[in-house]
């Protein structure tokens, strides 16, 4: 069974930590979501959502007010699905069923044109493109400190060589941490890092200028052309209905 339902969570709503017994996909129609889960941070813009599996434990914040569409799947259906949490793109097309969806009345015929609805949002399911909007947290402790701060300090533009003398940890180690843990480097976590705290801070209205000083970058413009290099987008193309990820 395939169920879509619509959900409004005002601006600063915590959603706290829990898990589903089906598969789940989270669409932010309008505002942005932050969900956490102890693989990793994911940042979910407006017409974008995140693919939740079932039994994944995660909780959610609101940035704004947040209009959400939820997309349930049922483990019995037996549908072939994504078997870990990721950030996708969402198509015209699924927006357009999804709606169509909301007006579905439960329990429905699978051979009605209701059934025929939810079947192809399945199909459409199947076929989500992967986004970078996940910020993987890693399992060792002492790259932990080191991701918790720059997490929390996102303007600190301290240096890998800085980073091992205050761990008293070799720059090698770190680097093959970085690797190992995260599938990452450490100058593309940090850049990652920022840039989805970027996008929260743009969501909230935030001029440009003061989120690319806030986040260490010299200027607007070198801000810009990271965003731009990461999503394929410029941040005022990124949160239109129309911004589509590359």
């Amino acid at each position: 069974m395939v169920q879509c339902q619509r959900q409004h969570y005002p601006a600063g709503t915590m959603i706290p930590e829990h898990r589903h017994d089906y598969h789940q996909l989270l669409y932010a129609k309008d505002g942005l979501l932050v969900v956490h889960s102890p693989v990793g941070r994911w940042v979910v813009p407006p017409t974008r959502a995140i693919w939740m599996p079932a039994g994944t434990t995660h909780s959610s914040r609101c940035v704004g007010d947040v209009q959400q569409r939820n997309v349930s799947v049922e483990l019995e259906a037996g549908f072939e699905l994504p078997s870990t949490p990721c950030a996708v793109e969402v198509g015209p097309l699924l927006r357009q069923l999804m709606q169509a969806a909301e007006t579905v009345t439960y329990p429905y015929d699978e051979d009605s044109r209701d059934g025929r609805v939810m079947r192809l949002i399945v199909d459409e399911l199947q076929t989500l493109a992967v986004l970078p909007l996940h910020l993987p947290h890693p399992t060792d402790e002492r790259l932990a400190a080191i991701c918790a701060h720059i997490s929390a300090h996102p303007d600190d533009t301290a240096t890998l060589e800085q980073w091992a003398t205050h761990t008293a940890l070799h720059v090698k180690t770190i680097q093959r941490l970085f690797t190992r843990e995260l599938g990452m480097t450490f100058g593309q976590w940090r850049q990652r890092s920022r840039l989805l705290a970027g996008l929260e801070r743009l969501a909230q209205g935030l001029p440009v200028i003061d989120v690319a000083l806030g986040l260490g970058y010299d200027s607007p413009s070198a801000f810009s052309a990271m965003f731009r290099r990461h999503f394929g987008l410029s941040p005022s193309a990124f949160f239109k209905p129309t911004g589509r990820l590359r």
